[in-house]
């Protein structure tokens, strides 16, 4: 059985403008509309297309992030999608100067 898995990344509509924290630290994102990243979109749409032409059985969406990201999974399977993964990780406040480099935990 053939298999698409596609990523979807949640990330500030592109219509919307984007205001950054008076400290500098970050964008403000509460109450701002979210949707998936234009470019992932476009490759769940050509992982259809291939489906729809028997190059595979199942497309699966996945994202990794809070459990927020359930809205653009949503989407996804709304265009066409077999099935939504989410991996749900907590969102971490801001690395320090001293936590070791995302890198090396990759190693």
């Amino acid at each position: 059985m053939k298999r698409i898995l596609v990523g979807i990344k949640r990330v500030v509509d592109y219509n919307v403008r984007v205001r950054v924290k008076p400290d500098a630290s970050g964008v403000i994102t509460d109450g701002v509309k979210m949707s998936i990243n234009p470019f992932d979109e476009i490759a769940l749409e050509e992982a259809l297309r291939i489906k729809e032409r028997g190059g595979a059985q199942e497309v699966i969406a996945l994202s990794v992030g809070p459990a927020d990201a359930q809205q653009q999974l949503r989407t996804a399977l709304a265009m066409g999608a077999d099935r939504a993964l989410l991996v749900d990780v907590a969102v971490r406040p801001r690395r320090s100067s001293r936590s070791p480099p995302p890198i090396s935990f990759s190693r």
